[in-house]
């Protein structure tokens, strides 16, 4: 049998593949309603992974026309059956300015100090995720042990001690300083957080930081766990831990929830 040419599986073009940048919007209203989808198509999503828990979790995206003013979920309703149209925009003194429905007050202390920190920041999502939660127990950063885990290398913070929920402008506010600016945090005794310069991309981070801390549950309750060295994890993330490379990873999970729960956009 004759051997298949490489360039009949591969492309030639496939090859040059490069990651750019989104078109910019036209308008406000455009962007506005971009990221209003990919907050509720998160939301479908971190149902679908198990996410939710009760009251707990919110995910935010900062307004492109008003920065500081930003869309969250409301209280109560669970994120397998959040609609675009169920978002809610606040502004930083905690007024609901679109929505008619409570929200989280752990979800404003804690996004209201983020956004007013990061201004780069576009969206933070913090759940009580299974994984994330038994992992923050341990009151230690991730290691870099896969090379899904090296995208947090050198790029996340461990907030501790666990001082109960988080209701104090001034507990919000430390931990904006902690976070400074990586992409992620660990809460100790209480879960992950992290944020992105989109949508997507903070949906994205959440999504793999939690899978990468199921991982080293695994591998450390396997046995002794042997961690990538520090050069090749640091240059481990500069491939794979971009926010352009989060918001890309995030795109075929678009796709799928779209099509799955085309409701989601109403």
């Amino acid at each position: 049998m004759n051997a298949i040419a490489p360039d009949t599986i591969i492309a030639p073009q496939a090859r040059a593949f490069q990651l750019t940048p989104r078109k910019q919007a036209a308008s406000h209203e455009e962007e506005r309603l971009h990221r209003r989808q990919r907050l509720a198509a998160t939301f479908r999503l971190f149902g679908r992974y198990g996410f939710d828990q009760g009251l707990a979790g919110h995910v935010t995206a900062r307004d492109p026309e008003f920065p500081e003013r930003y869309w969250i979920n409301p209280l109560g309703v669970h994120f397998s059956q959040i609609r675009t149209s169920d978002l809610q925009l606040v502004d930083h003194d905690g007024n609901i300015l679109i929505g008619n429905r409570p929200i989280n007050t752990a979800g404003f202390t804690i996004h209201s100090a983020l956004h007013k920190a990061r201004p780069d920041v576009i969206a933070a999502a913090h759940t009580h995720s299974t994984y994330g939660k038994a992992f923050s127990a341990l009151g230690t950063p991730l290691l870099p042990l896969t090379q899904d885990s090296c995208a947090f290398y050198d790029d996340h913070a461990l907030f501790n001690p666990f001082s109960g929920v988080v209701l104090d402008d001034r507990e919000g506010e430390k931990l904006a300083q902690t976070l400074g600016n990586r992409k992620a945090i660990i809460l100790q005794n209480h879960g992950l957080l992290t944020v992105g310069n989109s949508v997507e991309a903070a949906a994205w981070w959440f999504i793999t930081m939690d899978n990468a801390a199921h991982a080293q549950l695994l591998a450390q309750a396997a046995g002794t766990v042997r961690p990538i060295a520090p050069d090749v994890a640091r240059k481990t993330a500069s491939q794979v831990g971009s926010d352009l490379g989060g918001y890309f990873s995030f795109q075929p999970l678009w796709d799928w929830i779209v099509a799955q729960e085309p409701d989601l956009l109403d």
